[in-house]
């Protein structure tokens, strides 16, 4: 009987944690065929796979088209049609029993459209891990947060997540989705090219009335800055410049113009914060970020859909009650 799920990693220049971490993805995904979509990748990637798992998929880009676009073209290269998609990191140790919970619950609920599991720290196996922990939820200003990690802040794992329910966004650390509603909103927001565009996505699939949810039945353990290092002025301008537009694309309009005008404020202080922080490259990457924003934002404005939901937030003033109490 042919699979239902595909499992897929974005690889670029990633042959060490495909070395490390594809073993386990094979030996516990036995419902899943597993993928490679290699994004043009110079380290012997693909030559790896070819000698050492001729049973694995491998998709290959013609350049490296970041993590929004990279999986944009390497979907469209699948063979076959799979209901659901596990877009996977190259840096995550999967564990045993992880897809069932995940399964059970798009069985459950045809409105689900997105699945994230519980994401654990690989280096630190007590705590949740940045990108994603225990579910993303988002503040009313847009600030991106998770259960169990509150900008930097990361809590120990006791249990207290292991629950099934809604949330806001699901990380694309492990992002399992219908494949149907993946297409149906075009996929990820190629001009991200990396960092919040599974947020991007989320938001729009809340917008056309879909469910995002997390299960605390399936974890993973994740390294993290596998390709990008949070000291990387570059991962400063993606998040600042990805956000801002996220917001102008699926904001409802009432809210919209007092949300940005706030926030492009408070980039100011934090502008001044990160150069304090991590240097002077971070100070710069807020100012390039905004003008890249500006420049954006007529195609941003075009790509609105014809219908926004409320802000749906769990916390308000998330940044003031974290930095000044």
């Amino acid at each position: 009987m042919p699979q239902q799920l595909a499992v897929v990693i974005l690889n670029w220049n990633g042959k060490s944690w495909l070395e490390k971490f594809l073993p386990g993805v094979l030996q516990h995904s036995p419902e899943a065929d597993v993928y490679v979509i290699d994004n043009h990748s110079a380290d012997g990637s693909v030559e790896f796979l070819h000698t050492n798992y001729p049973a694995v998929g491998i998709l290959q880009n013609d350049r490296n088209y970041g993590f929004a676009g990279g999986y944009n073209e390497g979907l469209k290269k699948l063979k076959r049609f799979y209901p659901y998609y596990c877009l996977l990191n190259s840096d995550v140790e999967v564990t045993d029993g992880w897809i069932q919970p995940v399964l059970e619950l798009f069985a459950k609920d045809p409105a689900i459209a997105a699945v994230q599991p519980k994401i654990l720290s690989y280096t630190d196996r007590k705590s949740f891990e940045f990108a994603g922990a225990a579910g993303g939820l988002i503040d009313n200003l847009g600030y991106p947060y998770c259960r169990g990690r509150i900008f930097d802040d990361l809590e120990e794992d006791h249990g207290q997540y292991n629950d099934e329910t809604e949330i806001f966004w699901a990380s694309g650390c492990c992002l399992f989705i219908r494949s149907g509603e993946f297409w149906e909103q075009k996929g990820f927001d190629e001009r991200f090219f990396a960092h919040q565009e599974e947020i991007d996505l989320c938001w729009r699939l809340i917008n056309s009335g879909k469910k995002i949810y997390y299960t605390g039945k399936s974890e993973v353990y994740h390294v993290g800055g596998g390709t990008l290092q949070k000291q990387n002025p570059k991962k400063t301008f993606l998040n600042i410049r990805n956000n801002l537009s996220m917001m102008l694309k699926n904001l409802p309009f009432p809210q919209l113009i007092g949300v940005i005008f706030t926030r492009l404020c408070l980039d100011g202080f934090a502008a001044a914060y990160f150069g304090y922080k991590y240097g002077i490259a971070h100070f710069w990457a807020f100012g390039k970020a905004h003008f890249s924003f500006y420049l954006q934002a007529p195609g941003t404005w075009k790509r609105r859909s014809s219908r926004q939901k409320k802000i749906f937030y769990q916390s308000r003033g998330l940044i003031f009650k974290h930095f000044l109490k």
